[in-house]
């Protein structure tokens, strides 16, 4: 009784601590620090191709970099990975959905550009290359890449059992991709031209997508409130299946919005750091948000039983919001229409205010968002 006594008052403890993503692994203010140190040497190699084909067109920090091939086409490149959702893969021995993850990842970084994504490589590490897995892994990349409507001309599979370990033995694996799309010079976007009055379009997300899993695996498995196949009442399903849902590909919607030629001034990625993500258009503005979509049921239960604040939830995840467009007002139903003929779930949640300044203004929330961080307005 008194050992009983002690695993209780320990998980009582346990679950009264307020979670972070630092204090689960991932530290943003070192890995700002050190990647400015890193990006000092990558961009030094834009000058070796100055001009003609090859040439970078944008600098780093927006979603996808442009490459020049021709005096009006050029190339958007994006290099993405799943991070640790690949350990819930690995935790429920289901591996068919990653593929999926690992092009969205990419594709929807590409499409923010203005570009078609036409192609996909693909690097898969291995701790060993067995038929089940791969034979799943293949499935996933295969209806991801149907979804982008890109083909996977190639890749690498490296075998590196001294480095890859993972969480169910002999299935450790990690994986990323590059993306490539194409795009006419006069149609990239970048949210250089924002005008007071645009209008903040948000598409739902599936859910978690593939940001945060650090956090997530934190707060549910390593306090013990659930196994990754807890029937979990609030989600109406396994906790493992919730987790393993697919990353929302929005290239067919925003390819047949492109090919419209509405007045659209920014697409935005809405990934890692969440809306957060709206400061990295060109023009320097103030995003205010005035509505929310309700959230899919996994955010409460993470942010309810992590104990995170508000500013944490919105800084890590998408919160319901996968992707935001930034049109223009007389453009809205249009947008609004083409999004409910692909089923995708949209809504005006916002408007843009040029100003010398950048921040996300979420009035609901009371949230004010500067630089990678959300503090109480």
């Amino acid at each position: 009784m008194e050992t009983e006594s002690k695993n209780k008052n320990n998980q009582n403890r346990a679950f009264s601590q307020d979670f972070s993503y630092q204090e689960a692994g991932v530290n943003i203010t070192k890995e700002e620090k050190s990647l400015k140190i890193f990006l000092n040497y990558i961009t030094k190699t834009f000058p070796f191709i100055s001009q003609g084909p090859g040439q970078v067109l944008s600098s780093m920090g927006y979603f996808a970099n442009i490459i020049k091939i021709t005096e009006a086409l050029f190339l958007a490149v994006s290099a993405d990975g799943v991070g640790t959702k690949v350990l819930i893969a690995q935790m429920m021995n289901k591996y068919d959905t990653v593929g999926i993850d690992c092009i969205a990842m990419n594709v929807n970084d590409i499409i923010c550009v203005g570009a078609k994504p036409i192609s996909f490589l693909n690097y898969l590490a291995l701790q060993d290359p067995k038929e089940d897995l791969l034979e799943q892994l293949g499935q996933g990349f295969l209806e991801g890449a149907r979804q982008a409507g890109v083909a996977i001309p190639g890749g690498e599979t490296a075998q590196v059992r001294d480095l890859i370990q993972g969480v169910r033995p002999g299935y450790g694996f990690d994986v990323a991709g590059v993306g490539i799309g194409i795009v006419e010079q006069n149609r990239i976007i970048e949210g250089q031209d924002l005008a007071d009055g645009d209008i903040i379009v948000g598409l739902a997300s599936s859910g978690l997508h593939s940001n945060g899993y650090s956090l997530v695996r934190r707060v549910f498995f390593d306090q013990g409130i659930f196994q990754v196949d807890s029937f979990v009442p609030e989600l109406d399903k396994v906790l493992g299946e919730e987790l393993l849902t697919p990353t929302t590909i929005y290239v067919p919607v925003i390819n047949e919005l492109l090919s419209k030629n509405l007045r659209i001034k920014a697409l935005i990625n809405i990934t890692g750091d969440g809306l957060l993500n709206l400061l990295r258009t060109k023009t320097s503005a103030i995003f205010t948000i005035t509505s929310l979509f309700d959230p899919p049921p996994i955010f409460p239960l993470i942010q309810e039983k992590g104990k995170i604040s508000d500013e944490e939830m919105f800084r890590v995840f998408n919160m319901g919001i996968g992707f935001c467009l930034i049109v223009h007002p007389d453009d809205v139903v249009s947008v609004k229409n083409v999004c409910n003929q692909f089923g995708v779930l949209s809504a005006q949640i916002g408007h843009v205010t040029p100003s010398s300044e950048k921040m996300v203004h979420v009035i609901p929330k009371q949230l004010k968002g500067i630089g990678r961080a959300f503090y109480k307005a």
